[in-house]
Formats: structure tokens, sequence, C-alpha cells
């Protein structure tokens, strides 16, 4: 006869390994929802998405969208998804490019909202509004160090394409030949397209990708919610072992846990409790934010194995300069001591100005997220 103790056992592994078959149906369904997006822009734009997207060629324009959709959505795994089954449906990757840095800015607005939670006391909100915002300051510095490096020389680009070329005889990168994912998700995208096939272009191609985006957003969600849930142990092991050691072991931790619990989002936001309080200070808790940046982008090279076809190449560019923007930002900026206390010192600064004047942290919010990008997204379409 079985004990308590082993039927509660029992009933504990049943339970995870239910969860770890639907994690492997959401990574699945993120896959294909991929495929459905790409299928559906391309129809949709009938090949011309260059021309549909004049008004994001400004890279501050298409850096303004990716960073407003992510703010809102508050998920960069999710934007950055979309944004490679965009360009594997014929989105230009000079476009992509101010997409995928916009949307490392967006994401920070997470965190820097949990803080508010300490506005009660006057101290800990300052502390929390510190290391809350030491991320927002690291990610608008990485982008107006990259974005003109982008703009004039195209080095993501460039490098993100050496990398893809590096492997072009990959299944998932050529696009052509034996490949698995679309083996496994080619049968549900062609069903879905099927559904749509007797109305006009423009419409299949706007529902096909409409189903895909609610499918994306649904699988990333449901997955980060499994993966924390799995995976809540080995992310607090891995912190409590970080914390206090040096910057290399902060930020490889910072990776690993976000791609344990698949969102930067997360990761970034369980540190400003943490700070508020007083167990940990924000230069202690910096390294470990940075590392989130680079772990977020495993969901865009996962989804870039869905892509298919002549754009299956620029699908997965797309991710690797996400990659390159965030693991080069992290080198340059934190590398060079000056350049690394600049986030340390602005965030400081901004928090004990907002600690004293509350209104301002919700100006701040507001404006660095939503007002000001919409006036340079108004100014750029002028």
């Amino acid at each position: 006869m079985n004990s308590p103790t082993h039927e509660t056992e029992l009933n504990n592994n049943n339970n995870a390994a239910m969860k770890w078959l639907l994690l492997i149906f959401l990574v699945y369904l993120m896959l294909t929802a991929v495929s459905i997006i790409g299928t559906g822009f391309k129809i949709a734009t009938s090949d011309q998405a260059k021309s549909l997207f004049e008004f994001a060629e400004n890279p501050i324009a298409a850096l303004v969208i990716g960073m407003t959709a992510t703010a809102l959505i508050q998920s960069s795994s999710t934007v950055s998804s979309i944004i490679v089954a965009m360009v594997a449906g014929g989105l230009p990757i000079n476009i992509a490019i101010p997409m995928i840095m916009g949307a490392n800015i967006g994401t920070s607005i997470t965190s820097t909202l949990v803080s508010l939670g300490h506005i009660r006391d006057k101290d800990e909100f300052q502390k929390a509004f510190s290391a809350a915002t030491v991320h927002d300051f690291f990610n608008v510095m990485a982008v107006l160090i990259f974005l003109p490096l982008e703009m004039m020389f195209g080095l993501l680009a460039k490098v993100s394409s050496f990398i893809v070329n590096l492997f072009s005889g990959g299944i998932a990168v050529s696009g052509s030949g034996f490949n698995p994912i679309k083996m496994v998700t080619g049968p549900v995208k062609d069903f879905v397209a099927s559904l749509v096939s007797s109305l006009p272009e423009v419409a299949q191609g706007i529902i096909l990708a409409s189903i895909g985006l609610v499918l994306i957003i649904v699988s990333i969600s449901l997955m980060g919610k499994i993966m924390r849930n799995l995976m809540v142990g080995q992310a607090k092991e891995i912190l409590h072992k970080a914390i206090g050691k040096n910057a290399v072991t902060g930020i490889s931790s910072g990776t690993v846990v976000t791609v344990l619990v698949q969102s930067s989002s997360t990761t970034t936001s369980l540190m400003v409790p943490l700070v508020g309080t007083g167990v940990l200070k924000t230069r202690d808790v910096y390294p470990f934010t940075l590392g989130a940046n680079i772990g977020t982008c495993i969901t865009a090279l996962i989804a870039a194995l869905a892509a298919t076809g002549e754009y299956a190449a620029f699908a997965m560019q797309i991710a690797i300069v996400h990659l390159c923007f965030n693991a080069m930002a992290v080198t340059l900026i934190y590398g060079v001591p000056l350049l690394r206390e600049v986030p340390l010192k602005l965030s400081e600064g901004l928090s004990l100005a907002v600690a004293d004047k509350k209104i301002l942290g919700l100006a701040y919010i507001a404006s660095l997220f939503f007002i000001v990008p919409l006036i340079a997204l108004s100014y750029t379409a002028m």
C-alpha cells in the first residue's frame, strides 16, 4: 500500500510530466504561429512588404514601433518573435533591425512599473526605482550607440549576415532541402490557410497574420508561466549563487535564469523588490539585468527555426541581430569602466528626484515609453 508521501511525490511527478508535455506543445504552437504569420504577411503584401512599410523606413520610426509595441504587450520575446515572422514574410531587414532595438527599450517598462509598488516608503521607492531604471538607461544608451553605427555602417546587418553565411548549409537557415520544422508545422499551417483560401488575397493574409499573432502571444505567455513554475527552484538557486560574485557570474546567471523562465521582464522585475527592501544594491543587480537582455534572445532564435522559403535566412539573421546587439552592448558598455557607470549614475540621480516628487516617476514612465516615442513618430511622418 502506498504511503501518503509516496502518492504526493507520484502526483507531483505526474504534474511535472504534464507540464513538460504542455511546454513542448506550446513550443510547437509558437513555431507554427511564426510560420502562419510569415505566410499571411507575404500574401497580404503580395511580396511588396518594403512598399507597405515605407513609413517605417526611417530608422527612428521603426525604433518607435518596436519600442511602443513592446511597452504595450510587455514582452520583448513576443515582439521579437513577431518581427522574425514578419521578416520571414518579406519585411526588409533594414527596417526590422531598429524594431528589434526598440523592443529592448520597451521591455524595461515592466520592472519600472514594479518599482511603483514601493511608492509608499520614500527610501524603498528610491532604491527600487534606481534598480528598475538602470535597465532603462542601459538599453537607451545601447540604442544611442548602435543605431547610428547601424545607420552609417550597417554594423549589425554585416555581422549577422556573416554568421548566417557560416551556417548557410544548415537545414533551417537555408530554407531548402529537408527541414524537420517545416515538416511538423507545415500541415497545420496549410490547414489554417485552406480555411480562408476562398477569400481575396489581402483578406487571406490579414486573417492568417492575425491568427498567427494571437497564437504567438498566447503560446509565449503560457510558456513563460509554465517555465517559471517548473524552473523556479533552479532559478532561485542560480540567483543566490550569483549574488556577491563577479560581473561575469552575474551576467551569465542573468542569461541562464532568463532562458529558464523565458522572460527578461520577470528576471529584472524579481530584482527590484530585493533592492527596494535593502537586500541588494543597484550595483549588485546591474550585471544580472544585462544577462537578462542576452537570455531573452533565445525565443527569437527558436522562432527563426520555423522560417522557410526564400526569406528563411533573413528570419534567422534578424534573430542573430537581436543576440549580437545585446551581446555587443553588454561587452562595450559594461566592459568600458567610464561607460559602465553612466546608467548607474543616471538611475541614481533620477531615483533621488523621483523619491522627493513621486509624480515625476509617472511622468518619466509616460514620457520615455509613450509620449516621446509618439512625438518622434509624428515628426518622422511629416
